[in-house]
């Protein structure tokens, strides 16, 4: 199993990740209308722009390439996708560095690490460097953005719509995405600060649209894979709390276990908003209490804070002010 399995994540990372080549498709109906009907063509909103978006990432066959940018590097991505006999398929590699590849099969995906086993999750999406919310429930990310329609540029040679969600509390980034005006794909995207500084950018330089999904993913649905982990029927009961996030940001998971690095129990919880996902750490600590530090890659902040016995970070793509307040409304039993 895991030789075939192998054979076939080789075969992808060998294919070629920066040509570019382009794909006819219809035209927007406003291109096609007489000059005396374009002008009463309803233009979509944003919010339109991103549910087209959330179809198209599950619906479309594409080929792409791209690279996510932070702190001056660059690490290049490989990205498939396909329907096929009824299933959505999708597959996921990082170019550079130690194998890094995910693998998804409707709702199983299956991750492979060069330094892990591999493991295989109940998901609707791969957990990566693409917001799992631009393909699943984009009216739920209403609640903590507003959906702004810009104005069109030009990406990837294509002409390209621009969105920004905008966080309503100021509590978060914003983020500004450029959609493929005929296929309504993702072309690029950006994380913006408050003070409008860009944190980190994702920029897709390859994009083929085609009628059938590509071979190579019509072969996962004979690949035996990881069985999927047994999910945890209910959250672990942990002595210690989170008292303040942003709103809308609810509990997704919690868990304890042995970090093995410091062989040191650590207990977490993670909280989604839709978009953005927060974890918080929390293990025990001889070391003296201290203020909060703060490292930043990207967008992502880790705030590490040591106080009454223990040592809590906090990790996620919010601004360092949002991760100091989440850290210091922890309490303890």
């Amino acid at each position: 199993m895991k030789a075939k399995i192998s054979l076939l994540l080789l075969a992808f990372s060998a294919m070629p990740a920066f040509s570019q080549q382009q794909v006819e498709t219809q035209p927007p109906a406003s291109e096609l209308a007489p000059p005396s009907q374009a002008a009463a063509v309803k233009l979509p909103s944003a919010l339109q722009w991103v549910q087209r978006l959330s179809s198209s990432l599950k619906e479309l066959n594409f080929d792409t390439s791209f690279v996510v940018v932070r702190n001056n590097r660059a690490e290049p991505y490989r990205w498939l996708h396909g329907v096929e006999e009824n299933n959505e398929l999708e597959l996921l590699t990082l170019l550079n560095g130690p194998r890094k590849e995910s693998i998804r099969i409707d709702n199983n995906v299956s991750y492979f690490e060069s330094d892990n086993p591999p493991y295989t999750v109940n998901s609707s999406a791969i957990s990566g460097p693409i917001p799992r919310a631009f393909s699943g429930n984009v009216e739920k990310l209403q609640q903590s953005y507003d959906f702004i329609t810009v104005g069109k540029s030009r990406i990837l040679g294509r002409p390209a719509q621009l969105i920004r969600l905008e966080c309503k509390d100021k509590q978060r980034f914003g983020y500004w995405l450029w959609l493929d005006i005929q296929s309504g794909l993702l072309l690029k995207a950006a994380v913006i600060s408050r003070n409008g500084e860009l944190l980190e950018q994702i920029q897709f330089t390859h994009l083929l649209i085609t009628e059938h999904s590509n071979d190579l993913l019509k072969q996962l649905i004979t690949v035996e894979l990881p069985s999927p982990a047994a999910s945890i029927a209910k959250p672990i009961a942990l002595p210690w709390q989170v008292n303040w996030l942003p709103s809308g940001f609810e509990l997704v998971n919690s868990n304890r276990g042995l970090l093995s690095t410091i062989n040191e129990q650590v207990e977490s919880l993670m909280y989604n908003d839709g978009l953005v996902d927060v974890s918080i750490y929390v293990s025990r600590s001889d070391e003296a209490a201290r203020q909060a530090s703060i490292n930043q890659t990207g967008a992502t902040v880790l705030l590490s804070q040591l106080r009454e016995g223990y040592e809590i970070n906090v990790v996620g793509k919010i601004p360092a002010n949002t991760a100091l307040q989440i850290a210091e409304s922890v309490s303890f039993n």
